[in-house]
């Protein structure tokens, strides 16, 4: 008895794409209207559990952002293995550990979001500033979209690797004009 393969199912239009980069410009213009409006001043947070760790929230925010950013080159590497561009095979436990990177860096990057939206707000007094805060606005809108694409399932194979190079590109956007010009500039202690 012959075997009868399963269909593939078919992949869909490079028109899809539309929505999940439609979804990401919306996530990120609702994160910089909502920054715009949250701007409070100076930004500092006292008598926090912050201080359990570290001298101040600007450190926190630069050793949790890098610890992000080193989490980011950890999803970029195991892409790179997922889609083969690695010239050694690939193991069972790449996907997984792909998949827990990111959620691992999305959780980190909250708390240094949360103060960057709601104590400091979007700001726009220097280039180097306007460039964090654009880039923070659009890597939440960069995460969704990555996310939905990856859920959806079936777009063109150009979609998910230009999501996640989007992602990647304003995550370290952000950690260069905020953590590396901290300390490189300001301060490298805890």
């Amino acid at each position: 008895m012959a075997t009868v393969a399963a269909p593939h199912p078919q992949r869909r239009s490079n028109a899809w794409a539309l929505l999940p980069f439609g979804a990401l410009a919306l996530v990120s213009l609702t994160v910089g209207l909502v920054a715009r409006n949250q701007q409070t001043g100076d930004g500092k947070a006292q008598g926090t559990y912050i201080e359990l760790l570290f001298t101040s929230t600007i450190h926190m925010k630069a050793w949790v952002a890098t610890a992000v950013a080193l989490l980011a080159c950890a999803q970029l590497f195991t892409a790179a293995w997922i889609f083969g561009k690695l010239p050694f095979a690939k193991p069972a436990w790449v996907n997984v550990v792909h998949r827990w990177t990111g959620r691992a860096a999305f959780a980190l990057s909250l708390p240094v979001a949360y103060h960057c939206i709601f104590r400091l707000g979007f700001q726009g007094d220097e280039a180097r500033v306007v460039v964090h805060s654009l880039a923070g606005c659009a890597f939440y809108g960069a995460y969704v979209a990555k996310v939905l694409i990856v859920k959806m399932k079936r777009y063109p194979v150009w979609v998910i690797p230009t999501a996640g190079g989007l992602l990647f590109t304003t995550l370290i956007a952000i950690w260069y004009t905020s953590a590396y010009w901290f300390f490189t500039t300001v301060d490298a202690g805890l």
